[in-house]
């Protein structure tokens, strides 16, 4: 038995392989998973959330360079090396764009960057003697440009990239584990259990997802954990569905049969025998439930009931720059716009590699 269930697995493996964009979705996911944990370490920005903000530089093109000035802040901060690489660095200097600047003696001359051609306005600080210039004047290029409050893209969009990744597996999971415990209660148990969890997830079904999520975020109130919850309690009526249809059908197996003349109880039947052949559809709905959870928080985000500001999120992004595309700068919403859609194709496309090589009988 057991060397049929290796095989078994080693069949679906080789079949996964062979696809070429399940393969190359699996490894653009993973690598969207490491950007997501390892954001502040990839990005120029590494402030908490990305949220560095200079005026005058807003909504620059991709690829725009300028001279930083930067004046460090008399506050210490004490923070571990650990929360600075996951939670980004409480940044107290302040950075302030220059278009020239000279030094005399103590004395450091700067002119304010203005754009437009604009003469910015000129200001003196005083540093000390024989210091190296380069803790204070740095270059900074912006590769996405900067979005309408002068912050680094690329940095907001490597950020914001947690958000929109790890929903997924919040989601997925709370709608796991109700969705399996309660379409195995209706499957295996039938009646009027069946009766009771089947008009529960009509009902549910019946409200649009996108309002439910609504509803629950108003009730859990505004945050970046409640969004994620709201996503989940909306999304395990389709696994509980699966879950159900699957168990009424392996209940009456022989192996279902031999473990309850060997005096199982249910429980065991259920986890033990039942659970383990069913997995398959479990997993090819989880897989396009990781992409219906991404597009939920975005559009959550774009109107403004997902995460709150200043923390970077995909859908966020798009809500603050849509306006922009007939203003000529139309890459401050389709940056994180084509960010969304490869996601959610590359689950997409990985749902179908799996239900591809999962179907034993293919």
């Amino acid at each position: 038995m057991s060397s049929n269930s290796l095989s078994l697995k080693q069949l679906a493996l080789q079949k996964f392989k062979r696809n070429f964009w399940g393969v190359f979705s699996f490894y653009f996911i993973l690598l969207v998973g490491f950007i997501s944990v390892f954001a502040y370490l990839l990005a120029p920005d590494d402030s908490q959330y990305a949220n560095q903000m200079h005026l005058s530089i807003h909504s620059k093109k991709p690829g725009f360079k300028v001279e930083m000035l930067i004046i460090p802040s008399q506050l210490k901060v004490n923070q571990s090396a650990l929360d600075k690489v996951f939670f980004g660095k409480k940044n107290t200097d302040t950075e302030i764009p220059i278009s020239d600047y000279n030094i005399e003696g103590k004395t450091l001359m700067y002119t304010e960057y203005a754009s437009d051609g604009l003469k910015g306005v000129e200001k003196i600080i005083q540093i000390n003697p024989g210091d190296n210039l380069s803790p204070y004047v740095k270059s900074k290029t912006f590769y996405f440009g900067t979005d309408k409050y002068g912050r680094d893209l690329l940095s907001r969009v490597l950020v914001g990239a947690r958000i929109s990744f790890f929903i997924g597996f919040v989601a997925v999971f709370i709608s796991l584990i109700i969705g399996v415990f309660m379409g195995s209660l209706a499957g295996y148990f039938g009646g009027k259990v069946d009766a009771v969890i089947m008009w529960l997830i009509n009902v549910t079904w019946s409200i649009p997802t996108l309002l439910l999520v609504i509803a629950i975020t108003l009730a859990l109130g505004k945050g970046f954990w409640q969004v994620f919850i709201a996503v989940g309690l909306t999304m395990w009526v389709e696994v509980a569905r699966v879950v159900r249809g699957q168990i009424m059908s392996a209940k009456e197996m022989q192996y279902v049969t031999a473990a309850r003349a060997l005096g199982y109880n249910d429980y065991r039947i259920i986890t033990k025998h039942i659970l383990p052949n069913i997995m398959a559809p479990v997993i090819v709905i989880s897989a396009a439930n990781f992409a219906a959870a991404i597009l939920i928080e975005s559009g959550l985000s774009f109107l403004g009931i997902g995460a709150q500001p200043p923390m970077a999120s995909w859908g966020a992004m798009i809500k603050d720059h849509y306006n922009y595309i007939i203003l000529g700068k139309p890459y401050l919403a389709i940056i994180p716009g084509l960010c969304i859609m490869s996601l959610v194709m590359a689950f997409m496309l990985i749902g179908n590699a799996l239900r591809d090589a999962l179907d034993v009988k293919g």
